[in-house]
């Protein structure tokens, strides 16, 4: 099992800058991917960011150029951490944001964090 537990987030006025983090736990050996998914109010859930093991990292297109996501593996610990830096805010980034977490193997597993509110007012 793997537990994720987010941080960060909140109310910023567009143009603005906000950070998340989401650090995992448990059985961090199995984890692939790490990345954020984005839902808005009325809308599905959408792919936000996502950082493999490696270090190669996707993009949606909405985001790119200001949104940055990174990884810490914590070598020595059962922890591994994901963070997502989002910069020139945008009032249609409003959203809850979920971490998420992608096992090795086939088929993987999807582990979910609780979700964090971003706001971006206008």
């Amino acid at each position: 099992q793997v537990q994720l537990v987010e941080s960060g987030g909140g109310l910023v006025q567009a143009g603005g800058s906000l950070g998340l983090s989401c650090a995992a736990s448990g059985s961090t050996f199995r984890i692939n991917v790490m990345g954020w998914y984005r839902q808005a109010p009325g809308k599905q859930r959408e792919l936000v960011a996502t950082i493999t093991s490696g270090g190669s990292t996707y993009y949606t297109d909405s985001v790119k150029g200001r949104f940055t996501v990174s990884r810490d593996n914590a070598k020595n610990t059962a922890k591994n951490t994901v963070y997502l830096q989002m910069n020139s805010l945008k009032p249609e980034d409003t959203a809850v944001y979920y971490c998420n977490a992608q096992t090795y193997g086939v088929p993987y597993v999807n582990y979910w964090g609780q979700g964090t509110q971003v706001t971006v007012s206008s």
